[in-house]
């Protein structure tokens, strides 16, 4: 019987290099490249497969990445083992050290293998002879790193060199880092240098002993997450913010390059990293020119050529050498002998904030443009805005209601000022439209009802009325404040005669009392206390763009650019592509979850008015901070089961918030609108699924003229009434599809 080894399998990688079929939300270890299923689950069964001993399996994934891991996990025997799920990427020193932990804490200082979950290995059987081969090795303490004899210079691969040897197992002098092709010639002429295949056996205990000895910090902080973390059945689950806090670095430069006594032993199996196109030639079924041919393909007189659709059908005449792939929404060529260049393209669309690289496109895109724009214009127009400008009106005491219920009769419910300034909103850009109903009266009765009930005696506006216009909360709130500058641009566009006045009051007000004097930016309320918030700022600047259409001044447009300075410098991330919510007094992001929390919904209605201030200012390179708060609200921020946004999620994309609310969609509707055409991907096709979404879930089960405003991560209605706060959002988007899908 064979000792005990617990392996543990590394799968957190993103495969850039097999771009554009591998991308950050389905990287390349859940593909399936050579036809007998992902490479994931590959390597997990090649595991499973050691002849003698006992082979607890473990697999360290990103927890957003878990509905694929159980996935391929199904119908294995992992012998105890299970997933480890990592809230935030944190490189391969994290994961070894998390995997040295998690065997101390089960079993003792047990042997450890380490293996990358995307590497294509000829057979289980000599796989496992070239592991017990330097089993020794590492009971005796040595850590064991196993090597590929190379066959031509490959400038993809690190390296190992070797000196001595002794029984099969060489000392190795040290890990070279990828070459150019003249220093691989150079290796491979001397005969003493190996391809890293970034497997490693060692023995828990020297594994500990060696992060303590080189990494304290990245040992201490990888025990605190691990010594923290929670287990349920689906697998082990690490706190966001003690595991985000371990320093990131790779275990060949924090561990290997260090250690001294590491031993390498020579693989007897024939191995590829799949880490190019290339690769993906040279192992896979070709034709009897060479080709290795997937897909819907016609290829005619090629040779020696990678040539893959996942889609379309792809046809090509002539071609040699060249690596071929197209999916649904992108298109890569080169020669083979470049397809390790691929990541410049990468970094180059990442630069620009395309969505290519981050999500990967379903295949039932509505293409025809314009499918929608019957449905959305009689949901509108007949059923909608006749019901929300009768029911939706107290005649008895003013204003308008905050809520209906589903009966479309009105809730009893403390009255809101920025639903107030919503509703005004809303029945103007209706009249902008067309719409032939009361606007100028019903305008004009939300404006009487706020402005003889809502003022504050310096001039601003309170925070909620009750039902009969007393006032139930007098705050001066700067979210409030920004729905009412807006709600009174669009009223002085329509021809409202109070409304200029009262903006002009309201700026007053503004900048006497929520202006914030030491900082760029504004109060959330006017006594100064609690946190920052970058929405209500998002609001504002909404209001000073709408200022500037109503009346071309462009006082408003330099209003509106100090906001985009505040964006710029502390509210948007420019690693992640993410939106900070929350923040202390000095605009740092307040810390725990709070800190970590972004809100897709908030990343597109940010990323349409980014390009509408670009479109006003000039500022042309705002349009690629909108493309990617748009992209990491797309690849991060959406239910896979719905296709629609969650309510919030972390900077890493793990969801916080699992409610997807009708606001966030009709908002990802209006960014889409925003963003085609402005240098980007052809969005029509995605315009015509964010309105299929949006009626799918939130708009047809409800009855007429009301929407479901809640549903829960399984498609389940959890709504009990219908707000009105979110008829402004749905007006200005189904207007703007309707403007953008006119007949020319």
């Amino acid at each position: 019987m064979g000792q005990r080894i617990v392996s543990f399998v590394m799968s957190g990688g993103v495969g850039s290099r097999l771009w554009p079929l591998s991308r950050e939300d389905n990287p390349k270890q859940f593909h399936d490249l050579s036809g007998d299923g992902s490479m994931l689950a590959k390597t997990l069964r090649r595991l499973t497969a050691r002849p003698a001993g006992e082979t607890p399996i473990f697999l360290i994934a990103s927890e957003r990445h878990a509905d694929r891991v159980h996935a391929d996990l199904a119908g294995l025997d992992l012998a105890g083992g299970g997933p480890l799920f990592e809230p935030a990427g944190r490189n391969t020193a994290a994961a070894v050290a998390l995997a040295t932990l998690r065997t101390l804490s089960e079993f003792g200082d047990s042997l450890v293998l380490v293996v990358p979950s995307d590497h294509e290995i000829a057979t289980a059987g000599q796989f496992w002879q070239s592991i017990e081969a330097g089993s020794q090795a590492a009971r005796a303490g040595r850590l064991v790193v196993f090597g590929i004899k190379p066959t031509q210079p490959e400038t993809g691969y690190g390296y190992i060199e070797v000196s001595a040897e002794k029984t099969g197992v060489f000392d190795v002098s040290r890990f070279v880092e990828k070459p150019d092709l003249a220093t691989a010639n150079d290796y491979l002429k001397a005969g003493n240098f190996y391809w890293n295949t970034g497997i490693f056996l060692f023995r828990a205990g020297a594994m500990r002993d060696a992060f303590k000895t080189f990494q304290p910090d990245i040992w201490h902080a990888t025990e605190a997450a691990y010594e923290a973390a929670t287990t349920d059945l689906s697998g082990l689950y690490m706190p966001l913010e003690l595991y985000a806090a371990i320093p990131s670095n790779s275990i060949d430069y924090a561990i290997m390059e260090r250690a001294e006594d590491i031993a390498m032993v020579p693989a007897g199996f024939r191995w590829n990293d799949l880490g190019s196109w290339q690769s993906l030639l040279d192992v896979g079924p070709a034709d009897d020119r060479g080709n290795v041919v997937v897909g819907d393909v016609v290829a005619i007189d090629c040779e020696n050529s990678y040539i893959r659709s996942d889609g379309r059908l792809l046809s090509a005449i002539g071609m040699k050498d060249v690596a071929i792939v197209s999916t649904a929404d992108a298109t890569f060529v080169a020669p083979v002998s470049h397809s390790q260049h691929v990541k410049k393209i990468v970094e180059q669309l990442e630069k620009s904030g395309r969505l290519e690289t981050r999500f990967t496109p379903a295949h039932d895109r509505v293409i025809e443009s314009g499918a929608w724009r019957r449905r959305v214009h009689h949901w509108l127009f007949q059923e909608t805005l006749p019901l929300w400008s009768t029911s939706g009106v107290d005649e008895r005491h003013g204003g308008f209601h905050e809520a209906l219920g589903f009966d479309a009769k009105p809730l009893v419910k403390p009255k809101r000022m920025r639903t107030q300034a919503r509703q005004v909103y809303a029945f103007a850009v209706a009249k902008e439209r067309g719409w032939t109903g009361p606007a100028d009266r019903l305008i004009a009765h939300g404006i009487d009802f706020m402005a003889g009930q809502g003022r504050t005696e310096r001039g601003g506006w309170v925070r909620t009325l009750n039902v009969d216009g007393s006032v139930a909360d007098p705050v001066e709130d700067a979210y409030d404040h920004s729905c009412i500058l807006l709600a009174l641009a669009h009223a002085h566009m329509s021809g409202n005669a109070d409304a200029l006045r009262l903006g002009q009051e309201t700026f007053t007000f503004l900048d006497a009392h929520l202006e914030d004097s030491r900082m760029t930016g504004f109060l959330d309320t006017s006594d100064g206390a609690g946190e920052r918030r970058s929405n209500p700022h998002m609001h504002l600047l909404e209001a000073f763009l709408a200022w500037h259409q109503a009346t071309g001044e462009r006082a408003h447009l330099r209003r509106a650019a100090r906001i985009i300075d505040l964006f710029r410098s502390h509210f948007f991330d420019a690693e992640s592509w993410t939106l900070g919510e929350y923040f202390d007094a000095e605009w740092k992001p307040v810390p725990g979850e709070k800190g970590a929390w972004t809100e897709p919904g908030h990343h597109f209605e940010w990323a349409s008015l980014l390009v509408d201030f670009a479109g006003r200012s000039g500022q042309a390179e705002l349009s690629v901070f909108a493309r990617k708060l748009y992209a990491s609200a797309i690849a991060n921020g959406l239910n896979r089961a719905t296709g629609l946004a969650y309510g919030a999620v972390s900077r890493q994309g793990l969801p916080l918030d699992l409610i997807s609310r009708s606001w966030p969609q009709a908002e990802a509707l209006k960014a889409a609108i925003a963003l085609d055409g402005s240098g980007g991907p052809d969005l029509k096709p995605e315009i015509e699924a964010r309105v299929g979404r949006l009626f799918r879930w939130h708009v047809d089960p409800a009855p007429l003229g009301l929407w479901i405003d809640r549903i829960d991560e399984r498609g389940r209605s959890l709504a009990s009434d219908v707000p009105a706060s979110i008829f402004y959002h749905l007006v200005c988007a189904l207007t703007q599809y309707l403007d953008g899908t006119a007949e020319k």
